[in-house]
């Protein structure tokens, strides 16, 4: 029997009515494999555990964390109590940099059952490689003077150890895929960083000969993600274009409600932590319609990352076709509720997969 100690967070807002719903798949799965267990340890961690205790998580919270496998977090952040850099600050990216979770993975598909905005998806296939550690969102910077006099200085921090990490599992991913890795830079506007970046991938690219790439700037290329999306296989960015990207990402999905995510880390010291691209929403809280695709599409993506990737495309697959059926939660165009969508997708993996 496999077990995995997982670390269940499901922090705020619809985050405690999607994980849930998801634990409840990946224990059919569980169940469908028949040795493979998932035991989970709830935390509390959220802006109601802040408001409480004037922190989103206790002094040893990381230390308790690295304990487990994996962490599966549901959506931080309560913008009316609590400010969202405190919150994504004191939680999330405290996590993904205590644990070195360096890259960030997140895919999008044309989806069946769900209503591209786009005239022509093409039945589009990409997967986004984010640095996760560094470039735009590194701390260092400041804020000096008052008044008209005030400066704000934010320092992007690119490494030669940090890129290439991320240009590396870029080129690995493409070789289980389609072969084709393309950079987002734009060494045309920015000075210093975008030019090193093109050249940690100029240097990357030569061990990988096997491999097609491109090289696009972010705003071309991010046009391209609307136009054109069924041209690109792997993309590997920075961490500020790459968050951009993967919205744009979801939003030709048909719904950021449904894209996934993970935290990677590479070197094995720390677990890794999967959550939803989606936000907390907290206008629909308790309404019992959030969308649990993003977070059930999340918890297929741990699958993968313990190298049971086989039983990760089973439920991608069973997903898909019940989204196809029309089983949707509102957001989606449907009428289901949160739960029905989640036993749908149980109940069809127990009929389809239990005897094959």
């Amino acid at each position: 029997m496999k077990t995995y100690d997982i670390a269940v967070i499901p922090g705020d807002g619809i985050g405690k009515e999607v994980v849930p719903v998801s634990l409840k798949v990946l224990d059919t799965i569980a169940e469908i494999h028949g040795g493979l267990k998932f035991n989970y340890t709830e935390f509390p961690w959220s802006c109601d555990y802040y408001l409480e205790h004037g922190k989103m998580m206790p002094e040893d919270g990381i230390q308790t964390l690295s304990n487990f496998n994996g962490i599966f977090l549901g959506a931080i952040g309560n913008p009316n109590v609590v400010a969202d850099h405190i919150s994504l600050w004191g939680l999330l990216i405290k996590i993904r940099r205590s644990f070195e979770q360096s890259i960030n993975i997140r895919p999008a598909k044309y989806f069946k059952g769900l209503r591209s905005p786009l005239v022509n998806p093409n039945d589009f296939d990409l997967i986004v490689v984010r640095e996760n550690s560094e470039g735009e969102y590194s701390e260092v910077g400041g804020r000096i003077h008052r008044g008209e006099d005030e400066i704000a200085i934010q320092n992007a921090v690119f490494t030669k150890k940090g890129t290439e990490r991320a240009m590396k599992y870029a080129f690995e991913l493409a070789r289980q895929r389609r072969g084709h890795v393309t950079s987002a830079t734009k060494s045309n506007g920015i000075f210093h960083s975008m030019p090193f970046w093109d050249d940690v991938f100029n240097e990357t690219k030569q061990q990988y000969s096997d491999v097609r790439t491109s090289s696009y700037h972010i705003d071309a290329l991010a046009a391209f993600f609307v136009t054109r999306p069924e041209i690109f296989d792997v993309i590997v960015a920075s961490n500020l274009f790459g968050d951009i990207l993967t919205d744009i990402g979801g939003a030709i999905m048909g719904s950021i409600g449904i894209a996934p995510a993970a935290n990677i880390n590479l070197n094995g010291k720390y677990p890794s932590m999967f959550e939803p691209v989606h936000g907390s929403a907290p206008d629909i809280y308790g309404q019992g319609i959030a969308n649990p695709i993003g977070q059930i599409w999340t918890a297929k993506m741990m699958l993968d990352h313990f190298g049971e990737a086989e039983l990760g495309k089973k439920l991608l697959d069973v997903v898909e076709d019940v989204t196809n059926e029309g089983f949707k939660t509102p957001d989606i165009g449907g009428k289901s509720s949160t739960i029905e969508v989640a036993d749908e997708i149980c109940s069809r993996l127990q009929k389809t997969y239990s005897h094959s």
